[in-house]
């Protein structure tokens, strides 16, 4: 099996935007410890069935995580495939920054040249 690990621009915007509310955030967290109802997700948030229900749809939205039908419950986990290709292309980012850090203190180690003295004025 071949994995994808170059994420489109698209894909880019839904998985940050996917990952801009702690509530989502926790959810993907709790579908990596394991799968969970819909249900049960819902009942540890001081909010409505259906808005948890929306922040699971925004998580699948962007591919990080899965749904599932069991009878008439939906069952939600984890992507690992993605979290990974979102991994990777915020570890390239990392690489981007810490290559102009590092050339940035190349800079401030070498050894500054004299500047000319400045020259007398002609009478």
């Amino acid at each position: 099996m071949v994995v994808q690990m170059e994420l489109s621009d698209e894909e880019i915007d839904r998985v940050f935007h996917a990952l801009a509310a702690a509530t989502r955030r926790d959810i993907l967290r709790r579908t990596i410890e394991g799968e969970h109802s819909v249900s049960a997700l819902a009942g540890d948030y001081d909010m409505s069935f259906a808005a948890v229900q929306k922040h699971v749809a925004v998580l699948e939205a962007a591919g990080l995580i899965i749904k599932r039908a069991e009878g008439r419950e939906r069952l939600v986990r984890a992507d690992p495939a993605m979290i990974a290709r979102a991994r990777a292309l915020l570890a390239r980012y990392e690489e981007l920054w810490r290559s102009r850090i590092d050339r940035l203190d190349a800079i401030l180690a070498e050894p500054r040249k004299p500047e000319p003295a400045p020259s007398e004025p002609a009478d």
